[in-house]
């Protein structure tokens, strides 16, 4: 293993204690303590990154600032790490381009759980192209465009829209999605695949489009045939 993590955090006995657990897993680490040191260091590094632990509460750039800028630039895996447990605080980091969330305190085991999923998510191989109906998913280019209109979404919000393509015409049920998109090892909530079905909603669906997930009651979702 020599996948790269870009650690931001400010709390020095937190960041002791990671990077000794995250170098003996195999990972290599790079620490930034504050946001506009971590700015700069993923400008520098950007190729070398695999992957960002990013905490909320930072000084002189706030975590949330941080992953706004990186997004304009890369699709690179970002976990937040905060105290903040409530849900609109949640929701405001996945909206903001963050592909995961762990409240602190958290068990390395479960951190470390959530970076291998986001990697091998990352760098999964597929086709490069997917598409039903008037929407097109580029994996290469990491671009989902519908009726001719480019959306921009989340690493999670992609594999989920992704997987339903690569299975589209067949119903999926929650556990399917939640084992092949967030991975066998995640022990949340399932109600977190109806969350992301929802976000993706807001983002590709119109009025003056016809639906393209559908909801199958008792079942789960599905996205039409193929074009």
């Amino acid at each position: 293993m020599n996948e790269t993590i870009l650690l931001v955090e400010d709390e020095d006995g937190l960041v002791t204690y990671l990077r000794s657990e995250l170098g003996f897993e195999g990972y290599q680490v790079v620490v930034a303590q504050d946001g506009q040191t971590a700015w700069e260091t993923y400008q520098a590094q950007a190729e070398q990154i695999d992957l960002i632990l990013l905490d909320w509460m930072l000084p002189r750039l706030d975590g949330l600032e941080v992953m706004r800028r990186i997004r304009k630039l890369s699709q690179v895996p970002i976990i937040m790490m905060t105290a903040r447990d409530y849900v609109g605080d949640k929701v405001a980091g996945l909206d903001n381009g963050a592909d995961d969330y762990i409240t602190k305190p958290f068990e390395i085991e479960e951190l470390l759980a959530r970076i291998r999923v986001n990697l091998r998510h990352h760098d999964a191989p597929a086709k490069k192209q997917l598409s039903c109906g008037d929407t097109l998913l580029d994996t290469k280019a990491h671009q989902v465009t519908r009726n001719g209109e480019t959306t921009q979404l989340t690493q999670r919000e992609f594999d989920l829209l992704q997987t339903l393509m690569q299975h589209a015409g067949q119903p999926m049920t929650r556990d399917e999605l939640l084992d092949q998109v967030w991975g066998p090892e995640f022990d949340g909530q399932v109600n977190i695949v109806d969350v992301y079905i929802r976000y993706l909603r807001n983002k590709i669906e119109h009025p003056s489009l016809p639906p393209l997930i559908q909801t199958v009651r008792g079942v789960g979702y599905e996205i039409g045939g193929k074009a």
